[in-house]
């Protein structure tokens, strides 16, 4: 399985201290269907290009589009993109993840995409976000995995609490901070679940009762083997969220 770390300029040195390979999240689509970058490192080569959505203009000329991600990726020898899509499909961008899929297919070069976007490129490779807080994580890896012929594990971190009952299952995120100085006040019991593939404890306050759910580099490295063993092409981390147990997640 291929690990890729997505990080933006300012902290690449040191994310490359940790992983190889790295995913240059330092492009989105501006105005006029153009790539906009911020400023890379000179020897800033090889990897992934990822491009985001977030606030981007209506995407009139995908063809001018899909010309500057392959132009960048022959520049700077990226292996393919990522198309950090946020905001919900549109159909300009339903129309340039298609078309990207087929000019980068043409050049042997990876295109990764989020799940809400599988429909736009048979090409590509779908990432399936590991971060859950209700259901089975193995069971939702394979149903992911009989549905896709390509497949990527999107990890995102989990540091949630959540307020019991909590039937919608959402909760409030926590900082690495506010996750530390918590379990440093109420020093929890902590254990595993095997079904979500995560660490929990609880605690009360005011009466209330608190479901707290994060994942360590333990519990990540479960995750990775359990889509591996499913024939998981690729997985993503982002350096800000793993930095704290980079040398323990990514060792060599």
């Amino acid at each position: 399985m291929q690990i890729y770390l997505a990080v933006t300029p300012d902290r690449e040195r040191e994310a490359a201290a940790h992983c190889r390979d790295l995913c240059h999240a330092a492009y989105r689509v501006g105005p006029g269907s153009t790539l906009l970058r911020q400023n890379l490192l000179l020897e800033s080569r090889g990897g992934l290009l990822s491009v985001g959505d977030r606030e981007a203009p209506p995407i009139e000329d995908p063809e001018a589009l899909c010309g500057a991600v392959l132009r960048e990726c022959g520049r700077r020898g990226y292996g393919g993109a990522v198309l950090d899509f946020v905001e919900p499909p549109r159909r300009d961008r339903l129309v340039f993840a298609e078309k990207l899929d087929r000019v980068l297919a043409a050049a042997k070069k990876s295109l990764y995409l989020p799940e809400h976007y599988a429909p736009a490129a048979k090409n590509g490779t779908v990432l399936v976000c590991t971060a859950l807080s209700g259901g089975e994580f193995q069971e939702r890896l394979q149903e992911a995995a009989g549905k896709y012929p390509r497949l990527a594990l999107d990890i995102q971190r989990l540091r949630m609490d959540f307020r019991l009952p909590a039937p919608t299952g959402e909760g409030t995120p926590l900082t690495a901070g506010e996750l530390a100085s918590l379990m440093e006040e109420k020093s929890p019991a902590v254990f595993f679940s095997p079904d979500l593939c995560a660490r929990y404890f609880t605690y009360a306050v005011g009466g209330e009762a608190h479901f707290v759910l994060f994942d360590d580099a333990g519990t990540l490295q479960r995750k990775l083997r359990s889509g591996e063993a499913l024939g998981a092409a690729a997985a993503f981390f982002t350096w800000p969220e793993v930095a704290d147990i980079a040398p323990a997640l990514f060792r060599r």
